[in-house]
Order: structure tokens, then sequence, then C-alpha cells
């Protein structure tokens, strides 16, 4: 077992480690230039029978793993929307596991319950949610929303059976609200893919027809999720709309908004939670775009009880003499042990402040809109969705290609930009064609990636000599 002392010397090479990768990452490959079954080839196919030394197992790591890694956290990052760190969450995630405190119930961590009852609330106000909003913390959006639909399904069996229950969720929503509704156990043939309009927001008329036509044929609307910022193109369903629908049909209603409502915090995005005053839970992912390490998902919710009675049950040996004083949030989500991930969450706001992190946000858009703007300048690209907070969508176009030609142009653009190990791109399907996005909002990117960015989008999309 390692002494006290070896741990320390140990500890200090690997923080050493972590600030020179910090400062030297830029340097590395955004994307591992490996193929499938080169790492697993690498490491020996039995476990060691001896102790190793920590030294060598480190060595190990850094000639090994580290080649096989993509670094989400290099500022030349454009691809999927940020999983941000910063060092004060990395500190904090250091301290968490020093601690190794399982915080499912006040009892087993009093200070990890209360601060993140604390934090909670702080981060309904930064981002404008209403007072009647309840926070807590889950571990991924995917979670938080499956969470959402097994307390809107509790909520109605007492009215329906649940062959009979409908969920609703605009065309362009994550994949990840299917899958819930899937898991929550509502029939695949009553998941309900609203259209959307240009602009790529759920149509708020079309969903209204879809209730009123599944309420004709006997089914029971249960439950909308509308989605603030698509994946796809950060579209914002109209929520409002939706919203004063759903309370008028007795509908619930569920808000993602897992990238884009941390810009909430900016009161010229405040926006972006309009209508939250008609959701019956709201998440949106610190871990994405407030320098807050993965996982840390923020869910709101507005009926407690609901919540709790969906998710509570358990025996004698969980039972403590506090309960009736205090919170168990084991009783407010799917897993019963929790990680204590209102530190990280406190640290962050805490070294950043509210007004740090809205520079953060607001720079991060501004070298969104100054790569638009080029692309818009440029009559080889196109545009194709609106860019209102960090991400951009567009495409090589050509007038004299068929669309098919023009897709394929644009694979090979991208093929090109990533294999440059400068910089990640990501691509989707918006109308049909193949559009590329540029994700901006990694915490080391300044306007210096994104103009090597837009210099290599010219480069790159040049004819092949």
């Amino acid at each position: 077992a390692m002494r006290p002392e070896e741990f320390r010397q140990a500890a200090h090479r690997v923080v050493d480690w972590m600030a020179d990768y910090q400062e030297r990452v830029e340097s590395l490959n955004v994307l591992a230039p490996v193929a499938p079954g080169e790492i697993s080839r690498a490491l020996p196919s039995t476990p060691p029978e001896d102790p190793e030394a920590f030294g060598e197992i480190f060595r190990s790591f850094e000639e090994k793993i580290i080649p096989g890694m993509t670094h989400w956290n290099h500022p030349g990052f454009f691809a999927y929307f940020p999983a941000n760190n910063s060092p004060p969450s990395i500190l904090a995630e250091m301290i968490m596991a020093t601690l190794g405190a399982q915080c499912m119930s006040w009892k087993t961590s009093p200070a990890a319950t209360e601060l993140e009852q604390v934090v909670m609330d702080w981060l309904r106000q930064m981002v404008g949610l209403p007072e009647s909003f309840t926070g807590v913390i889950q571990d991924t959006a995917s979670s938080a929303t499956l969470v959402s639909l097994l307390t809107a399904r509790e909520k109605w069996l007492s009215r329906g059976e649940l062959a009979r229950l409908t969920v609703y969720t605009s065309r362009e929503a994550h994949s990840s609200v299917a899958r819930a509704a899937k898991l929550a156990g509502f029939s695949a043939a009553n998941l309900r893919l609203v259209g959307v309009d240009s602009q790529y927001a759920m149509r708020a008329d079309e969903l209204a027809q879809k209730i009123a036509a599944d309420r004709a044929r006997g089914l029971i609307p249960c439950a909308v999720v509308a989605t603030v910022g698509t994946t796809s193109s950060t579209a914002i369903d109209p929520v409002a709309a939706i919203g004063e629908g759903c309370r008028q049909e007795g509908v619930w209603l569920h808000v993602d908004a897992a990238y884009a409502g941390t810009a909430a915090i900016c009161p010229e995005h405040r926006y972006l939670v309009d209508g939250a005053e008609f959701a019956d839970t709201f998440l949106f992912n610190p871990h994405k775009w407030m320098f807050t390490n993965f996982d840390c998902t923020a869910y709101f919710v507005r009926d407690v009880e609901a919540l709790q009675s969906t998710f509570r049950y358990g025996g004698d040996y969980l039972k403590t003499a506090e309960d009736s004083e205090v919170v168990n949030f084991k009783d407010w989500g799917i897993a019963l042990g929790r990680r204590f991930r209102a530190l990280k969450l406190w640290f962050v706001i805490r070294s950043y402040g509210v007004q740090g992190l809205r520079e953060k946000i607001r720079y991060h858009i501004e070298l969104a809109q100054w790569l638009r703007e080029r692309l818009e300048e440029d009559p080889r690209f196109e545009v194709v969705a609106p860019s209102p907070l960090g991400l951009v969508c567009f495409r090589l176009t050509d007038p004299g290609l068929t669309e098919a030609e023009q897709d394929r142009a644009n694979r090979v653009l991208l093929a090109r930009l990533n294999a440059t190990g400068e910089v990640f791109l990501t691509h989707t399907n918006l109308g049909g064609r193949f559009t590329l996005r540029a994700s901006v909002g990694q915490r080391q990117t300044t306007d210096r990636h994104v103009q090597r960015l837009w210099d290599l989008l010219r480069t790159c999309s040049r004819p092949s000599e």
C-alpha cells in the first residue's frame, strides 16, 4: 500500500503534470491519431500478479493512454458542446476524491446536502428561474430527462393505464428524449415527434394539433419535452407558447436547456428562460458551459413531493432520526449513491464570480458571431441556421453541384479539417443536408484559435491540386 509520504510525492508529480497539461494541451492533436484496437493491443492482456510502482504506472499512462485521448479541453475543440473544466473545478474534484464521501442523505454528509441546497438556489437566481423551483444536481441531462418523465408518468398513471399515455417532443430534440420515454415505459407508438419551423424550433400549433388528435382517439397526453438550444443548431423552442398550451391541457412540461441554459446568467440572454413559469421541470448543464467538470446537471423541479414520491423507497437501514427535518437527495433521482458534486460548483462560482462567468460566456458568443460574419462574407459558404449563442452551422455551397455532390464536398472539408490535428468539428443534418457545426465554448479558446479555424476553413475548402 502507498504510504502517506509516498502519496504526497506521487500527488505532487500528478499535480505538476496537470498544470503542465493545461499549458501544453494546444500542442497536442485534438483528435487521437490512432486506429481502433491500437491502444488495447499496447496493454497487457492479463492483470499484474505483483504490485507495480506508481512511477511505472504513471509512465504507462503518459506513454500509452494519453496518445489515445481526444482532448476536449484543447482550444481547437469546436466539435460537440464543450465538456469544460477549470482549475477550481479540478481542485474540487481532487478534494471530493480525497473525502470519498457517499452523499445519499443528510446524515451521511450534512455539509454536502446543505451546500447543494445553497448552490442550487444560487444557480436558480443566476439564470432567473422562478422562486417556485427547487434545485438538485443530477449526473447528466439524459438522466434528468428520464427522472422528469418518470415523475410525469407516476402523476398520470392514476388517470389511465400506461399504454394510453403519450409524450411529445420536437423532431430536433436530442435522442436522449426518445430513450428516456422508452426507459420510462411509454410505448414507442405513443411518442410524437412534432415538426419544426424554418429555424428548427418546435411548432406550437402542430403540437396543439397532435395533442387534440390524441385526446380524440382516447389517448392521454402526458408530457411535453421542449428544447432550449438543440444539439444540431441551438434552436430555441417557443416555451411560453408551448407552456400555455400545456397548462390549458393539464400536460406535464419539461424543458431541456442542457447547453444554452448557462447563457441565461447574462441579462441579455435571459430570454432563454422565457416561459419557464409554465414548466414543471427545467435543466441545464454546468458541466458544459460553466467550467465545472463533468458530471453536473442542474435540475429544477416545481413539485418536490411528486419527485420524491416517484423515487422514495428503501429499507430500515436507510432511515435516520433526522429524516423529518432534512432533505435526503437519495429520494430525488435514480441513483441511491451520490457524489459531492456541489463542491466543484461552489468552487467555480466563487472563483469566477457571476460577473466573471458572464464575461467568459459573452466572449465565446462574440467569437462565434465573428466566425459567422466571416462565413457570410465568403460566397463559397452558407450559414444554414440562426446562431444565437456559441454554435455556427454552415456548409460549402456551389449552385453548379447537385445536392449529393455538395454533401460530398462538405464531408471532404470536414475530414480535411479534422486531419490537421489543430481543430475538431462535427456535423449534423439540417433540412436533409450535411452540415458542419463549429461550437465555440472551450475555456481556453481565444480569438487566435477562431482565426486559425477560419484560415483552415479557407485552406481546406480549396480544390485539391
